[in-house]
């Protein structure tokens, strides 16, 4: 319904609050369903979802909960809690969002500000990920900057820009002709508003193209206006599926994924932040799950992989058997997979740890620092952290060339991490107690 709980965080504290609500109830009756249907309508509509969205919700639940047999071997708060859940996944669309691994033509449309520019250099980046060649088409020749920043954004992720031609038109014509990489992201100029200017240019280079995906990418902030836009959108080309970006600094995010499932267009993408990897494939169950905290350790996996992690050293730090001896490439490689928040957000039942302020913000000059302290270390100092003690500290201080805080300071980060991963246990999370009894209801797939 919205995004994880660092974004959207009215609503994922209120969502998941819900949730704990039902839990704590004495006794799951008429009145304390309609109770918490009550609380859910509050919180959607102050997230901007449409009246009428929010209105058929709770009736669809009242159905489920007061009007229909209580299904056999499940407590009534138990499937007062799925119930809830899968309505919320079914207002954001139930199916998972396709898109396909091969050689394709891809055309992002919008309107000026949307972040197309951004989101095809995101989508180059999925793409890579993926195992498949990309390279970015510059065809906004409306905005004086667009060129420039499409060559810097490809310059960044080491994809090629084509940005030959005057006309849109003509410089998807050269770069089609031009192009070897499997996958072609064509960014287009933008308005305030869908113009006649706007939509003949959008009409004659979708011809050009001949795209297999057209995407419009819709900001997390237009709320339920997304569907307005959505429905303009598709009048005038054929979209294929939406894209919502800015998921990370909007209360309206919930409203403009729930108005875009409505449109008959699916949401395929979404946007979490300005990292190049917070964007992915948009799963409305593997999603909402993660909001109301019950992670996705799937998702985990898969960034783990992209920053070049493999599997079975990410499930080992998973589990906090962190030793010093791979610490460092361990915190290299977590940093690649964005924040330390969004990965702890991913994890079951550890979206609610509160990080100390700056915590893993560690400069590339620091990380230098820290790799002459740990090679300073005894292999026994590094496979068994707890035995430095100062004496060591000293000793090590002074065969690294760094100070005693330095070494202190990586002792600490060392600790709070172990600690930290170690909490959650990673998938075994998953396989024992409430939160997989429920996981295995709702139908969560997260191992």
């Amino acid at each position: 319904m919205a995004i994880n709980c660092m974004v959207l965080q009215n609503f994922g504290q209120g969502l998941k609050e819900l949730f704990r609500k039902i839990a704590g109830m004495p006794v799951v009756d008429e009145n304390a369903i309609e109770s918490i249907i009550k609380e859910m309508q509050r919180l959607l509509l102050q997230s901007d979802v449409d009246v009428l969205l929010v209105s058929q919700l709770s009736k669809e639940i009242r159905q489920k909960m007061l009007e229909s047999k209580l299904p056999a071997g499940i407590s009534m708060r138990d499937y007062f809690t799925k119930t809830l859940y899968s309505e919320i996944v079914g207002l954001l669309g139930r199916e998972k969002a396709v898109i396909e691994l091969k050689r394709q033509k891809i055309l992002l449309v919008g309107l000026f500000g949307s972040g197309k520019t951004t989101t095809a250099g995101k989508l180059a980046g999925w793409f890579r990920a993926k195992g498949l060649s990309a390279a970015l088409v510059a065809c906004d020749t409306f905005r004086p900057a667009a060129k420039e920043q499409l060559r810097q954004i490809g310059q960044k992720i080491n994809v090629h820009v084509y940005a030959d031609g005057k006309t849109p038109a003509e410089i998807a014509k050269k770069a089609i002709e031009a192009s070897k990489e499997d996958i072609l992201i064509f960014d287009s100029a933008g308005r305030d508003a869908l113009d006649q200017d706007l939509a003949k240019e959008l009409k004659e280079l979708a011809m050009q193209i001949e795209a297999d995906e057209i995407l419009l990418v819709l900001p997390a902030d237009m709320g339920q206006v997304a569907r307005k836009q959505a429905g303009e959108f598709r009048k005038l080309v054929n979209i294929t599926g939406i894209i919502v970006t800015k998921l990370d600094g909007t209360a309206k995010g919930g409203a403009a994924l729930a108005a875009a499932a409505v449109t008959g267009s699916a949401v395929k993408f979404i946007g979490l932040g300005e990292h190049i990897g917070d964007f992915e494939l948009f799963e409305p169950e593997r999603f909402v799950g993660r909001l109301i905290g019950y992670g996705d350790i799937k998702r985990l996996l898969e960034k783990a992989k992209e920053a070049g992690i493999e599997e079975g050293k990410a499930e080992k730090m998973l589990e906090g058997n962190l030793t010093m001896n791979d610490f460092l490439d361990q915190l290299e490689a977590m940093q690649k997979m964005g924040s330390l928040q969004k990965i702890t957000e991913m994890i079951p039942g550890f979206s609610n740890v509160k990080l100390p302020a700056g915590y893993l913000d560690v400069q590339e000059e620091k990380m230098k620092k820290w790799k002459y302290v740990i090679q300073s270390m005894t292999k026994g100092e590094r496979e068994n952290p707890e035995i430095i003690r100062a004496g060591r500290i000293a000793r090590i201080s002074k065969g690294s060339g760094a100070s005693q805080q330095d070494v202190r300071e990586l002792l600490k980060n060392y600790k709070q991490t172990q600690k930290l991963l170690g909490m959650a246990k990673g998938k075994k999370a998953l396989k024992r107690g409430p939160l997989a009894s429920l996981a295995k209801q709702f139908g969560i797939n997260m191992g």
